[in-house]
């Protein structure tokens, strides 16, 4: 199969076939475009996720690997029970995205710099405004001790960041959030890319045609209205 690198018009919101992404570096397909929510709507609908650094042109991804959470694969280890039991976390939804997104950003930021640049910030922040970027958060003590944000469009939550100011409170956003994705019969969790940190909590890696297949699939999927209202979702360990 040939490859080839795409650049995006600025007046369409078109994407090549991700089979073109590039072998080196893996997965990148175009560059350009801009960052509008309709741009990144159709993106995400095709398996495709921007990711680039301050000063860079906008790249486009779609590694030949995928990374992802099947929900009944999720790992719940004996030290992350514990810090349930000892923290006693309250786990909110849509209730702090901003804050959420901006700890991703800032932790990031401080230890290996950060793709969650200001246009970044304001596209994403501009995505939850319209209701297909989602965030869950986890309070201990009253304060904001972790969580994680995403994309939602069909059955798929498209992992995008997540952040921690508290030993495994990232994690319990993770755990929390595969609960609520399995309590509204969602399909799976695209993490993107994997590292030895999502695997701990049982992410796995497919092939891109495997990932595309198993995307379509969940294409018919739509949630309840009520499923990403700002909320407390109250005993979601259960």
């Amino acid at each position: 199969m040939t490859q080839q690198l795409f650049h995006l018009s600025s007046t369409d919101y078109i994407f090549p076939p991700c089979h073109f992404a590039l072998k080196e570096p893996d997965g990148l397909l175009a560059i350009g475009g801009c960052l509008n929510t309709k741009r990144l709507k159709k993106a995400y609908q095709l398996g495709i996720f921007p990711w680039f650094n301050e000063r860079e042109p906008i790249m486009w991804w779609s590694p030949s690997e995928r990374g992802i959470i099947e929900l009944s694969d999720f790992h719940i280890g004996r030290t992350l029970k514990k810090a349930r039991n000892r923290l006693k976390p309250k786990i909110t939804i849509n209730q702090a995205f901003e804050q959420v997104i901006s700890q991703c950003r800032e932790q990031r930021l401080h230890e290996e710099g950060t793709w969650i640049n200001k246009n970044m910030l304001k596209a994403y922040c501009q995505a939850h405004e319209e209701g297909f970027a989602h965030s869950v958060e986890v309070w201990i003590d009253g304060k904001l001790a972790g969580g994680l944000y995403g994309i939602m469009i069909s059955g798929v939550f498209c992992g995008e960041s997540m952040f921690h100011n508290q030993p495994n409170a990232s994690k319990l956003a993770m755990w929390a959030l595969v609960n609520w994705l399995k309590k509204h019969n969602a399909h799976f969790i695209d993490c993107q890319l994997d590292n030895p940190y999502l695997s701990s909590m049982g992410a796995k890696v497919i092939p891109r045609e495997e990932f595309l297949t198993k995307l379509k699939e969940a294409s018919d999927y739509h949630p309840v209205q009520t499923m990403w209202h700002p909320q407390d979702i109250g005993v979601i360990y259960d």
